[in-house]
Formats: C-alpha cells, sequence, structure tokens
C-alpha cells in the first residue's frame, strides 16, 4: 500500500474516532419583547400569549429592561376567556373571549390586603365595591363605591363576590381611558378561578402575589396580550 494511501486511511479512521466537528451555532433568538412592534415605551413588560385565538390557556412572563436587554423576570401558566382570544378594537361585550392588544395597568386592587412590597395603587374591595359594566351608566367600565343610581347591578359586578379570583388583581387598561360602549369593561388581570375567564386573563395566585410586588410605577408597565402567531400575535403590538 503506497504510503500516501495509508496516510488518508488513518486520517479518516481518527475523524470517525474523534467524531465530526460541531457545526457553527447561529445566534441566539432574541427575547420575545425584543421581537414586538412596540411594548410601550416603558421597562416592565407582561406578556400574557395563548398558542391560538380558540385557546383558553397560554402563558404569561414578566419582563425588564436591562440596559437595553429584556429579561425575563418570571413566568406562570394562563388562563384566557372561556371562547378565546379576539381583536381588542373589534370585541363586543358578553362574548367571553379576551381582547388582544397592548394595554397599560391603571391599578391593583383586591379582597385581600396587598402583598407587602406592592408600590402600584391598590385599591381594597369593599362589600359596596362596584365594577360597572352597564353601558347605558355614566359610570360604564369603571370601579364604583357604591354602585350608582345609573348602573343596573345585574349588568354589572360586585367584586367581594368574587373571594378567588378577586383576591388579587390588576386592572387592565382595555377600553378604560376612552370607553366604547358595547365594546366591553372589567377586564383584570387576576387570581385562577374554577377554569376559563369571562374575558380576563389570569394566573395562580402566587404568581399574581409576585406579579403585584414586581410591578413598579416609574417603569411604565404596560401588558401585550395575543396569540403565538397570526393576526393577533403578540409581536404586531
Amino acid at each position: 500500500m503506497r504510503p500516501g494511501v495509508l496516510a488518508s486511511l488513518l486520517s479518516v479512521s481518527a475523524l470517525g474516532l474523534l467524531g465530526a466537528a460541531p457545526a457553527p451555532r447561529g445566534p441566539a433568538p432574541l427575547p420575545l419583547p425584543a421581537r414586538m412592534a412596540d411594548t410601550g415605551g416603558g421597562t416592565q413588560l407582561i406578556i400574557a400569549q395563548a398558542p391560538d385565538t380558540r385557546s383558553t390557556t397560554g402563558t404569561v412572563t414578566w419582563w425588564d429592561l436591562r440596559h437595553g436587554t429584556w429579561v425575563r423576570a418570571g413566568s406562570a401558566p394562563a388562563r384566557f376567556g372561556a371562547k378565546g382570544l379576539v381583536e381588542g378594537g373589534s370585541r363586543r361585550q358578553g362574548t367571553n373571549t379576551t381582547p388582544t392588544g397592548l394595554y397599560d395597568l391603571p391599578f391593583g386592587f383586591g379582597i385581600r390586603a396587598a402583598p407587602a412590597g406592592t408600590r402600584i395603587s391598590y385599591r381594597p374591595v369593599r362589600e359596596s365595591s362596584w365594577w360597572c359594566q352597564d353601558d347605558r351608566s355614566s359610570s360604564y367600565n369603571r370601579w364604583t363605591d357604591p354602585l350608582p343610581d345609573d348602573c343596573r347591578a345585574a349588568e354589572s359586578e360586585r367584586l367581594s363576590a368574587y373571594t378567588g379570583p378577586y383576591a388579587y388583581g390588576l386592572v387592565v387598561g382595555f377600553n378604560y381611558h376612552r370607553p366604547v360602549r358595547g365594546r366591553g369593561a372589567g377586564i383584570f388581570l387576576h387570581v385562577d378561578g374554577k377554569g376559563a375567564t369571562a374575558g380576563c386573563v389570569s394566573v395562580p395566585e402566587a404568581a399574581m402575589r409576585r406579579i403585584l410586588r414586581w410591578v413598579a410605577p416609574g417603569k411604565g408597565p404596560r401588558i401585550a396580550i395575543g396569540t403565538r402567531d397570526g393576526a393577533t400575535s403578540v409581536t404586531r403590538y
């Protein structure tokens, strides 16, 4: 056998023993907030993401912007509306759908006292506390205490009646600042109930407590609600 052939065979044999060199890795994927069209301009962001618009479950993650990089601060399983999710601008009241979009977080509330360290404004729920969902009322989509005369109780929520879900919550600014009547009212991030929600986003109680302690009003917190892909993808907001 010629020396050159022997050397080639030895070289191939050695590669087989050592294994092929690993393929170079591509760049790490950008964190989810960095792939979004808009994060609201602040340095805190909650993302509630479902697989698709028919889903009633998904994930909530919360993020901090540190030195120009989004860093995940926590995550939890999430529940959505019993009829899935729908674009916030086309949502109708009473459809049991969760509105997608990017929203602020006006204030926190709860039947229980605010977790130690909570910095966001937090309203204690009393027996007289209601969320007016009567679209004929001047208090439509507002916390009221007590219920005003022009707001029908049958069209509203007595907050103290929901001892589990409203143990802790955050108001989601959907249809809140300039309410469009008939679009929907009382959309919150709150503690899990027995199943899917009537349109809110819910998480386990321990996660809700963590989120309330984490949210810092001075950091411009926002919540983005959407799906993994498609027209309602969170990356479009």
